[in-house]
């Protein structure tokens, strides 16, 4: 859907919230929770059986092998419990106990990466506990030192973790571009 097509856009547009920020010079590609959980029939997050969620992988390999490509920095985050209780998980756990696919020694291989969509040696792998890729982590040190100034963000889901991080990144001072929203997130 073009952002002219989407129902809220002219409001925006009328109010001043519609500019662009435009592009940086230092790109990096920000994956979000890519991982079998949200792709896999037995799970209890499972969002297969959307026709957009079912592309997203497709799309996200697309995003990837164009970043490696071009030498862009890739990032990858991760949904990661360690604590036995899962008390790591905080009040994020009382909301959404399915969180707990995603605690370390789960042999379910949903918190695994998706099969041809895993980082590789030298990119950067990110853990994190709660939507934000950027909250409780040591990722805003990490792409100042890459001297990262723009984000292409993608992955899942667009209404949680990708938007999460998508405010945290421009709030931060990075220029957040969602990657093809309609194919590329869930």
């Amino acid at each position: 859907m073009a952002p002219s097509q989407h129902a809220a856009h002219d409001g925006y547009v009328k109010s001043g919230f519609a500019a662009k920020m435009g592009w940086g010079s230092a790109p990096a590609l920000l994956l979000i929770d890519v991982c079998n959980a949200y792709w896999q029939k037995d799970s209890p997050l499972d969002t297969s059986a959307n026709p957009h969620s079912a592309q997203a992988p497709d799309s996200i390999g697309r995003l990837v092998e164009a970043a490696r490509t071009g030498r862009v920095p890739l990032i990858w985050t991760r949904v990661e419990y360690t604590e036995p209780d899962m008390s790591d998980a905080g009040l994020f756990l009382r909301k959404a106990p399915l969180l707990s696919v995603f605690q370390k020694g789960n042999t379910t291989g949903l918190a695994d990466w998706v099969k041809g969509l895993e980082p590789r040696d030298g990119e950067l792998v990110i853990p994190k506990r709660y939507p934000s890729a950027f909250f409780a982590t040591d990722l805003n040190t990490r792409l100042q030192l890459k001297g990262v100034d723009t984000l292409v963000i993608c992955g899942v889901s667009t209404s949680g973790c990708v938007r999460a991080s998508t405010l945290d990144a421009m709030c931060l001072g990075y220029r957040p571009m969602v990657g093809a929203p309609f194919h590329c997130s869930v």
